[in-house]
């Protein structure tokens, strides 16, 4: 190889962060950083094409009002807020056939708090395209789709990242924002913790006779819980758990089987029913990185923490994991720190590890004790949930916990 071609493909480009990871955390993290006017490269795997799908694929997030709030505060929520199915109320019911229409449980109601929905239910398709064109909009953020980053190296000067075509990317901080198999952790030796839980998730989306009227629900059945979110219009999002060899038995159904078998879950309140979009299957895993950050390397997201979607909390717990680390390098910029020292990367680390263990611990329990049949064990539910019923201020304290707004918030996340 000549030499002029060869500086070409080695060529350094320098960068406050490097973030490997294009799906929803990485590219938050950039605008979050773009805001305190650092400079960032966002290296995506996928090409940019799959991240620009218009269609409906049957994918949604339901989005905590703290969530919410950092979507405003990066600018995104003015697109996204006509696309947004507030959610004024969760009902929790320890799962029979038809409990979601009669309904005995937990209920709560954003009424109950000062601070409007406890969350927002928001299609794959619009969050992505508002991030692809703030991405985009952006002076400070490169965008490198269809790209894999192949090596990373720390130094006393910094990081870089070697991606396959042998270009190498220069920065302070490298951030792995690529999900459970996160090749940055790895090659920063970060081992992890964690199980199967021997499910499988089933999502799909249903448009349905009935109005949902912003309605929640959780129900809790014996093979594992199923989630029912409101969409706008009369539609909801199905985020169903069976054991794994039920689950591909059921994925394996055409669409009028599948509806067949899902139908008779939660009764006939939301009359009848179809699909709308495609369906989905996830591996249900407990997984946890042992170090969320090592030598100028910070981990957020999947690549930090997988655990049950039974709170439904998987990306307002990376959307966190994001505010916080955006929270601690902002600050050590403005007190003249190194954004990737090892003091600032503690202080992430400190912060979001012991609310990630928190969640996934009670996310853990509450899939263990709630996915049987066992009659004590029902029992002892219902009348905790009973209990919880009966006192306000408990109540209340679940709902603003269920709102993402309990603890040490980032500032991306205050009102």
């Amino acid at each position: 190889m000549d030499n002029p071609v060869r500086a070409s493909i080695l060529r350094l480009m320098k960068y406050d962060l490097i973030i490997i990871g294009g799906g929803l955390n990485g590219p938050a993290l950039a605008l979050a950083a773009a805001q305190a006017g650092l400079r960032s490269c966002v290296v995506d795997a996928l090409p940019l094409n799959s991240r620009k799908a218009e269609g409906f694929d049957g994918r949604s997030y339901a989005l905590a009002r703290s969530s919410q709030r950092m979507l405003e505060r990066l600018g995104l929520w003015s697109e996204l807020d006509a696309h947004a199915q507030p959610m004024n109320q969760i009902k929790v019911s320890d799962g029979r056939v038809g409990d979601a229409g009669v309904f005995l449980g937990l209920h709560f109601d954003s009424a109950e708090i000062e601070d409007g929905p406890m969350g927002f239910m928001v299609e794959d398709r619009y969050i992505r395209r508002a991030l692809l064109e703030a991405l985009a909009g952006s002076e400070l953020i490169d965008h490198r789709s269809e790209t894999l980053a192949t090596g990373q190296a720390i130094d006393t000067s910094g990081a870089s990242v070697t991606l396959a075509d042998g270009t190498v990317l220069q920065g302070r901080l490298i951030v792995g924002a690529d999900g459970q198999r996160s090749g940055v952790a790895r090659r920063a030796g970060i081992r992890r913790m964690g199980w199967s839980y021997g499910q499988t998730a089933l999502v799909c989306a249903i448009a349905h006779e009935q109005p949902h009227d912003g309605v929640a629900h959780q129900l809790f059945l014996p093979a594992g819980p199923l989630a029912i979110l409101p969409l706008t219009g009369n539609r909801s999002s199905i985020v169903w758990s069976e054991t794994d060899s039920r689950a591909k038995a059921i994925n394996a159904l055409p669409d009028p089987e599948y509806l067949q078998v899902l139908r008779p879950r939660f009764g006939d309140f939301l009359g009848e029913i179809s699909l709308e979009g495609a369906r989905f299957t996830y591996p249900l895993t407990l997984s946890l990185a042992h170090d969320f950050v090592s030598d100028r390397v910070a981990l957020v997201g999947d690549a930090a923490h997988r655990m049950h979607p039974i709170a439904g909390q998987g990306l307002n717990a990376g959307l966190r994991d994001v505010a916080a680390l955006a929270h601690v390098i902002i600050h050590a910029v403005r007190r003249g720190e190194d954004i990737a020292g090892p003091g600032v990367l503690d202080r992430y680390a400190q912060w979001r590890r012991f609310d990630t263990a928190s969640l996934a611990a009670s996310t853990d329990l509450f899939n263990r004790l709630f996915s049987n049949d066992n009659p004590l064990l029902r029992l002892g539910r219902d009348i905790g949930m009973a209990a919880i019923n009966a006192a306000p201020g408990l109540r209340r304290g679940f709902i603003r916990e269920a709102a993402g707004l309990t603890g040490d918030l980032p500032d991306l996340m205050r009102a």
